[in-house]
């Protein structure tokens, strides 16, 4: 999985947009491929025009719950779109998952202005789905 800062580099040598689409999607093509037992009703996200899928995994800790996702759609730069995502969100516990803000992130890397407005909402949908699990997460440890 590629690392917010390599994708940030990357995207600072990529002058045309054409380009940057062309490495959006690889790094889609680079996620590891969604077993068929995760492509579920309850893990595929609502508001995308195109098929989507995420699953998330809460890893218990000290202070506050990690999570990882796994992620899939049937359209390429969809791919891709998860696959910053992830650089984003994975790994991370849920209390900074809730404050980072993947918008600034998106625009900072030139992508905002040439998402369409179905995937601009498709986006948008996908991180209310992270950030919707993470608080549930972080409740759900939360001392009784």
């Amino acid at each position: 999985m590629a690392k917010l800062s390599e994708i940030r580099s990357d995207f600072a040598v990529l002058d045309e947009w054409e380009d940057r689409y062309r490495y959006v999607i690889e790094l889609g093509r680079a996620l590891p491929p969604l077993p068929e037992r995760l492509r579920t009703d309850a893990n595929k996200v609502r508001g995308c025009a195109s098929q989507v899928w995420l699953a998330t995994d809460v890893e218990p800790a000290r202070g506050a719950p990690h999570l990882s996702f796994e992620g899939d759609s049937d359209a390429h730069i969809v791919r891709g779109l998860i696959a910053i995502l992830f650089a984003i969100y994975h790994g991370k516990r849920a209390d900074e998952i809730l404050a980072t803000d993947a918008n600034p992130i998106f625009a900072g890397l030139g992508l905002k202005e040439h998402l369409t407005p179905q995937r601009s909402n498709g986006f948008a949908s996908m991180v209310a789905r992270i950030k919707t699990d993470a608080a549930a997460a972080r409740a759900s440890s939360a001392p009784a």
